[in-house]
């Protein structure tokens, strides 16, 4: 067995360095991985949206139905006393179960996922009608079963008369 030098490693060092960054490459510019960062990155900032929307609208509504309660203050006290705010408690190092916080987390779930609901059903619905919209362009011969042009007047596989069919179609109809 032969042993390496000192260059000779460092050369092999360098050649795997650069075998695993044009692996990572390869990885990271790959359609589907920059998809999902995107996605991310928007997920991120609609969470953020959401949570203004959830903050600034829905929980003040909330509040006004149910005579002023702030949802974020709802919390009970698990050990250390009977505190009448949640700040209170807090400085007083209470533990405290903040169900409060858990119902405006589950507000703003309910509201990305709705959201994101008619998102998707409206993309759908835009892609259903794109479909729909894209003209045909071959047609199956009567006779051999292979697709061919729907101008085709004559099957290019079996060499049948189409014409003959669209007449009878005609007298048919």
């Amino acid at each position: 067995m032969k042993k390496l030098d000192n260059k000779e490693l460092k050369e092999i060092s360098k050649e795997k360095i650069k075998l695993a960054y044009e692996d990572y490459k390869a990885f990271a510019l790959k359609g589907n991985v920059l998809d999902l960062a995107i996605g991310v990155v928007l997920g991120s900032a609609f969470t953020n949206i959401v949570n203004t929307i959830v903050s600034s609208t829905i929980t003040p509504i909330i509040s006004l139905l149910t005579s002023n309660v702030d949802l974020s203050t709802l919390f009970v006290t698990l050990k250390g006393g009977h505190f009448d705010t949640l700040e209170a408690a807090k400085e007083a190092g209470a533990i405290t179960l903040n169900y409060g916080s858990l119902i405006n987390a589950i507000l703003n779930f309910l509201i990305v996922s709705i959201v994101l609901f008619i998102l998707v059903k409206t993309l759908a619905k835009a892609n259903k009608k794109k479909s729909k919209e894209v003209e045909t362009t071959t047609k199956t011969c009567p006779y051999c079963m292979s697709t061919i042009n729907i101008k085709a007047s004559r099957c290019p596989n079996c060499t049948s008369i189409l014409e003959d069919i669209k007449e009878k179609d005609a007298t048919i109809n």
